[in-house]
């Protein structure tokens, strides 16, 4: 009797969801029975389960073939790096940016930074990716400043020791004034009279920020941080591509790059799959593991 009770009360917020629940299953669960052709030699046009033979079981051969690859352990390295320093720098930026915003009192002035700085998250990754080999070419901006200073110029797009860093940057770029948007709707469901208490008892901007608005938005940050970690194999696959040059490989080759070798352009459709199912399960172990963490020191997880 609850149970028909609560979903008469619920009855309109559950067709709301519907439509996002029925495409989530159509489009994400039904396809997930593909991942049988980790376990096979599968080919183009045969079929993924079969009793009659024409199914080649292979087991966890394509597994052991990645990991006792030549490239495994540069590819996990890089992977870990790129994905590191954008977890390490990339993720406090969207936070000092909402703050920083927060205290902003001119509205239009407010307005205009905001949209300024989602516009980059619109923007095509090949324009994103095109901007930045032309930033750090030889002759580009960055070289053209630095002859201004009496500096010899780099080609920072062919040095496999800058190309982190060029990652990192123009991702964060990219990225920082879309990822800010979920701080700043939190910020402004804060309750202004805990503001007036504090400027009451002589509290300034800066301390307000420390005291109030941070720990007000200290549950959105940790879950997004488990969100970040339980991503760290997922380096920007696309971004890496279109500034993929044989000279930058040393650091620029991760697991999503040579998935797409593998899958795309050798028609090895089984071994990518299987190396998709390993990132996978790796990201679901660090997710549940700083989910753990989380909830055993803040008190506050996922679930």
């Amino acid at each position: 009797a609850k149970r028909k009770r609560n979903l008469k009360e619920n009855i309109i917020l559950y067709l709301i969801l519907s439509p996002v629940l029925i495409h989530i299953f159509i489009f994400c669960y039904i396809p997930m029975y593909g991942v049988v052709i980790a376990f096979q030699n599968y080919f183009p046009g045969s079929p993924f389960i079969a009793f009659d033979g024409s199914v080649e079981w292979v087991g966890l051969q394509h597994f052991t073939d990645f990991i006792g690859s030549i490239y495994f352990l540069r590819l996990i390295k890089n992977t870990v790096v790129l994905s590191g320093l954008q977890l390490l720098i990339g993720f406090g930026v969207p936070i000092v940016f909402a703050l920083l915003l927060n205290e902003v009192k001119n509205v239009r002035y407010k307005k205009f930074v905001q949209t300024a700085s989602y516009l980059p998250h619109f923007i095509s990754m090949v324009v994103v990716a095109s901007l930045a080999l032309l930033m750090v070419s030889q002759d580009g901006l960055i070289n053209q400043l630095l002859a201004m200073m009496g500096l010899s110029p780099i080609n920072y797009g062919t040095d496999p020791k800058y190309f982190p860093w060029v990652y990192v940057i123009t991702n964060v770029w990219s990225s920082f004034g879309w990822n800010s948007i979920i701080y700043l709707s939190t910020i402004a469901s804060i309750d202004p009279n805990l503001y007036e208490a504090a400027r009451m008892d002589g509290a300034n901007r800066f301390q307000q920020a420390i005291h109030i608005t941070l720990p007000s938005i200290r549950n959105t940050i940790i879950i997004l941080f488990i969100f970040a970690v339980g991503g760290l194999l997922n380096a920007n696959t696309e971004f890496i591509l279109l500034m993929y040059n044989p000279t930058i490989y040393e650091t620029a080759d991760v697991i999503g790059t040579y998935v797409y070798r593998e899958g795309i352009l050798n028609g090895g459709f089984s071994k990518a799959t299987a190396i998709g199912i390993f990132m996978q399960v790796i990201n679901f172990s660090l997710l549940w593991l700083c989910n753990t963490i989380s909830r055993k020191i803040n008190g506050y997880s996922m679930w």
